[in-house]
């Protein structure tokens, strides 16, 4: 029998854990919302997961308002509140490999899940600064929308019927009003009502989106140190 033979091709190498004065590039993405919301963010080995919260705060374009916690395999770090283990541990000290994944969660009442991935492990750059971002895409949902199923329906509400009839009851009264010269409309109850009811939903829908990415946003909120006062602010 003629032995079998081996493959000549070469498995890329798995990077070992970093040192403490390394970098490590992580992949954050929202769990639950398609089109995919990511980031790719830069942080040094020594930081510390109470830290990595406060960037990932940032990076995402979350307000910092509620707990959260890290879940690595059985092990939980966050929010002293959550009665779980300290924060202050390094992702040198986790001794995570390229590949490994663990789960960040924000907001326990309708949780925000994102998953993060240690996409590599390499040495500082002489005159870069960290931590840094240097990719993303898609909107940071707004905060105390309903999780990822209130914030997707936030979207099709936006393009909805009663969006479209809201439309056309701001258009009617404004054409009213201005353009025939019916001001003494105003003064009537029902009028009003309808006006100030189309639009405030009308401003819900324009908020439903979210703040859109921008990575130079993010950049300078990270370079200014934001995250470090996001880190220790909770609601």
């Amino acid at each position: 029998m003629t032995p079998a033979k081996r493959s000549s091709r070469k498995k890329s190498p798995v990077r070992s854990p970093p040192e403490e004065n390394g970098v490590v590039q992580l992949k954050v993405w929202l769990l639950g919302i398609s089109p995919m919301i990511w980031r790719r963010l830069l942080v040094p080995s020594a930081c510390t997961l109470r830290e990595l919260h406060g960037v990932i705060q940032v990076a995402m374009g979350w307000e910092g308002i509620h707990l959260y916690q890290f879940c690595l395999c059985a092990a939980h770090y966050g929010s002293e509140e959550l009665w779980v283990s300290s924060p202050d541990v390094t992702l040198a000290a986790l001794c995570l490999r390229q590949g490994a994944r663990f789960t960040y969660e924000y907001d326990l009442n309708i949780p925000w899940r994102h998953e993060v991935r240690i996409e590599d492990h390499t040495a500082a750059e002489p005159g870069k600064t960290y931590p840094r971002c240097t990719g993303g895409a898609g909107a940071c949902p707004p905060e105390d929308c309903g999780g990822p199923e209130g914030y997707l329906a936030g979207l099709d509400e936006a393009v909805s019927v009663e969006a479209f009839e809201d439309l056309d009851t701001l258009i009617e009264i404004v054409d009213q009003v201005v353009r025939e010269g019916r001001t003494d409309l105003l003064k009537d109850e029902e009028t009003r009502w309808r006006l100030e009811q189309a639009l405030e939903r009308t401003e819900d829908r324009e908020h439903a989106p979210g703040e859109p990415f921008s990575r130079r946003a993010v950049n300078a909120r990270l370079h200014q140190g934001e995250y470090r006062l996001l880190m220790h602010q909770q609601g």
